[in-house]
C-alpha cells in the first residue's frame, strides 16, 4: 500500500494522490516551523576558555542557521563575531569576570563590550556580597551597568554552582531593584521555579546549562524565557530525529 494510500485511509478520508502529497509537506513543513520556534529560545554558549577562532567561527554559523535568539561570548571574542554575524543574531557578552571585580571595573568593561558590538550583557554579581546578603553592594553595581550600557539589555547571572535557592532569590530581588531586565540561573527545576517566584513576572528568566532537547522542552514548558546551552547544535539535531 503506498503512503498516499495508507494517509487517506487512516484518516478516514479518501485523499488523491496530489492530496496525500499536500498533507505530507504540510505536516513537514509545520514541523520544521515548530523546531525552528524552538531554537529561536537558544542563546549559543560559546563562551569557554578553550573557544578559539575555528570554535567561534562554527558556533556563529549555526547560530545563524538557526535563528537563535543569541550567542553568548567572553568580551576578548565580541569584535571577531560582530564580523563574523553581520548583525544577524544578537550578541550577549559576559562581564564581571569572577565577580569579586569593582563595580567601576564591571562599568568599564560593559561599555566596552557595547561598542564592540554586544546587544545585552550577561553580569556576573559580587558572589561574596550575594552570599553575605548585601543587597546594597548588589543593586549598586547592578544600577551602575545598568546605567552605562544605555538602554541594553542587562541579564545577572545566578548560575555558579554555589548557589542556593535563598540566594537565587536575593539575587532575583537585587536584579529588580538595581534595573536589570532579567537573571540567568542554573537550568534546575526548583531554581527556575524560585527564580520565576521571586521575579513575580517583573523579569523574565533565563536557564542555563541545557544539555539536550528533553530538557529544554522542560524548562521552556516551565516558563524559562530562554535557555543558554553548549550543546546547541546537537540539540538542533535532536529535535529533528525525535
Amino acid at each position: 500500500m503506498h503512503m498516499e494510500e495508507t494517509i487517506g485511509r487512516s484518516a478516514g478520508t479518501l485523499l488523491s494522490a496530489d492530496e496525500a502529497a499536500e498533507y505530507v509537506e504540510f505536516k513537514r513543513t509545520k514541523r520544521e516551523a515548530e523546531i525552528l520556534l524552538t531554537l529561536k529560545k537558544i542563546i549559543v554558549d560559546a563562551s569557554r576558555r578553550e573557544t578559539d577562532g575555528i570554535l567561534l567561527k562554527k558556533a556563529c554559523e549555526f547560530a545563524k542557521r538557526a535563528h537563535a535568539s543569541g550567542i553568548l561570548l567572553s568580551p576578548v571574542n565580541v569584535p571577531y563575531a560582530r564580523r563574523l554575524l553581520h548583525g544577524e543574531v544578537k550578541i550577549v557578552s559576559l562581564v564581571g569576570g569572577t565577580g569579586e571585580t569593582l563595580p567601576a571595573v564591571k562599568k568599564a568593561e560593559a561599555k566596552r563590550c557595547m561598542r564592540a558590538g554586544a546587544a545585552e550583557i550577561r553580569l556576573v554579581p559580587c558572589y561574596s556580597a550575594l552570599i553575605g546578603g548585601n543587597l546594597t553592594y548588589l543593586k549598586r553595581e547592578i544600577a551602575k551597568v545598568r546605567r552605562a550600557v544605555r538602554g541594553r539589555s542587562v541579564i545577572l547571572s545566578l548560575e555558579d554552582h554555589t548557589l542556593g535557592e535563598d540566594e537565587i532569590a536575593l539575587g532575583v530581588r537585587a536584579a529588580a531593584e538595581g534595573g536589570a531586565n532579567g537573571v540567568c540561573v542554573r537550568g534546575e527545576t526548583p531554581l527556575l521555579l524560585r527564580a520565576e517566584e521571586a521575579a513575580s513576572g517583573k523579569l523574565f528568566v533565563d536557564c542555563s546549562g541545557v544539555e539536550n532537547a528533553e530538557q529544554l522542552r522542560s524548562l521552556l514548558h516551565l516558563g524559562a524565557s530562554r535557555v543558554v546551552s553548549r550543546c546547541a547544535e546537537e540539540i538542533g539535531e535532536e529535535l529533528r530525529s525525535s
